[in-house]
């Protein structure tokens, strides 16, 4: 960020901003600064929340999964709603749901109306995310200078990843469990401020047909069916009627969505986005990485709290091997990509990450923790150096005008992956939290090797068309 001159370029045109600008960059990266940093920090105040509001493992999950099932399942109308009215106008309502929101989640009285905060929040987050990936897009018009800002961009996701845990752990310590939520206030206020006064406003597309709100109900039908039944199962067992009826809810709900979208005059899923392999092969890898990664978060907590029974504090700084090396892999991966394109950095990180997943399997209640600090620095390193090219990867397989859409259908997946890890790891532990463990693991390494292949076989090299 040194090399970043002030604001003001003469010669940048209407709609953008000077390549190497510092505060357009800042202000659309601190909404997404909070959306992450709220990722970790509540993962490691999950424990000390379920203790505080008397919630068993499966509110913890709809704690976690309710803000992800939301913010998935309203990316795709969000990015829609972003290229119609205007990303700054999305962006700013994003940050001021997501700020209230979260004052909700600290004044919580019991984990229902915490819940319900947190599906709120993953309304916020929803409108923030794509309309800020759309934002950097139109500011960096020149395409070294976008990916630098993407791999900003991710480095800041990275820097939120890294000091959740530690600052979590600070905070349940002390002031308690609710501090995590209200630290989001002058976050959020300083994002305010700082997108009203810097951020150039894009042209607004109004000639757009109206959005498909049908289409967008039927969508989050079919992800609030298929996290509830996984969530669900751990508890019920995967033939109660209660899990199949969520099941049945997300397959009837699905074909509802591809029928509507196939008849819509404005689909919210734009069928030509998926044209394009390298898009559709980074949406699949998006929903890999984040299953794995974040279904490792979930479930390291309470690995390090319920069988070596550490303290939030201690487990905060036990997980910085994971997060501590996302900022330097995000700033990384930026570099790289600029010079050699996506590929080579998201595979190298997939395979690295896969490494990482599958280092747990020594995992016991009697393994020194210096076993795991190497696997844990491996998932956390492998994840940062593939996410920054996977959204470069996105945002130029995808036409300008839909720059939108295509950040909400990446972003969705990787949110569907967020939730379907934490549903399913979280499923697997509920008989037996050491056993489970290892089929999570094994489940989520297995799934970022599958990515790999895909990186390599349809993600472009530098300068070669996607």
């Amino acid at each position: 960020m040194s090399r970043l001159p002030a604001l003001h370029a003469p010669t940048a045109p209407p709609g953008t901003t000077d390549r190497y600008s510092a505060l357009p960059l800042l202000a659309v990266c601190l909404g997404y600064f909070m959306v992450i940093l709220d990722v970790t920090v509540v993962t490691v105040a999950l424990p000390v929340i379920g203790t505080g509001l008397h919630a068993g493992v499966t509110g913890l999950q709809w704690v976690v999964d309710g803000y992800t099932l939301v913010f998935a399942g309203l990316l795709l109308f969000c990015g829609g709603l972003g290229d119609r009215l205007g990303g700054k106008t999305v962006l700013l309502g994003g940050l001021g749901v997501f700020t209230l929101a979260s004052a909700g989640c600290a004044l919580a009285p019991a984990v229902t109306v915490l819940v319900l905060a947190r599906l709120v929040q993953g309304l916020g987050a929803a409108l923030m995310v794509p309309s800020s990936l759309a934002l950097l897009r139109s500011a960096y018009p020149d395409r070294t200078a976008r990916a630098r800002a993407f791999g900003v961009w991710g480095t800041v996701a990275g820097l939120a990843a890294g000091t959740g845990p530690v600052l979590g752990g600070l905070l349940v310590a002390g002031p308690g469990w609710r501090s995590v939520f209200f630290l989001n206030l002058p976050v959020g206020a300083a994002a305010l401020l700082l997108t009203v006064r810097h951020v150039p406003r894009p042209a607004a597309d109004r000639s757009r047909p109206g959005l498909d709100l049908p289409a967008q109900l039927a969508a989050a039908g079919s992800l609030a069916g298929l996290a509830g039944g996984c969530i669900e199962a751990g508890a019920l067992g995967w033939t109660h009627p209660a899990v199949l009826g969520a099941f049945a809810l997300c397959a009837a709900s699905l074909v509802a969505f591809v029928w509507l979208e196939r008849r819509s005059p404005a689909p919210m899923l734009p069928p030509g986005l998926f044209r394009a392999p390298a898009f559709s092969a980074s949406a699949v890898i998006g929903v890999l990485l984040n299953a794995g990664f974040y279904g490792l978060l979930f479930l390291a907590p309470l690995y390090f709290q319920r069988l070596h029974h550490y303290s939030a504090l201690r487990t905060g700084f036990a997980l910085l091997p994971a997060v501590g090396v996302v900022a330097v892999g995000s700033a990384l991966a930026g570099r790289l990509t600029a010079r050699t394109g996506p590929r080579l950095p998201m595979v190298v990180g997939l395979v690295v990450g896969a490494a990482g997943l599958f280092g747990w399997l020594p995992a016991g209640p009697a393994t020194p923790y210096a076993v795991l600090v190497a696997p844990m620095a491996a998932a956390g390193f492998g994840t940062a150096l593939t996410m920054p090219a996977s959204t470069a990867a996105v945002m130029e397989a995808a036409p300008g005008a839909r720059s939108g859409a295509a950040a909400a259908v990446f972003n969705a997946g990787r949110q569907i992956g967020s939730a379907l890890g934490v549903a399913l790891f979280g499923t697997l532990v509920a008989g037996g939290l050491v056993p489970g463990l290892h089929a999570a693991v094994v489940l989520g390494g297995t799934g970022f090797l599958l990515a790999a292949v895909l990186a390599a076989r349809y993600i472009p090299r530098a300068g070669k068309p996607t």
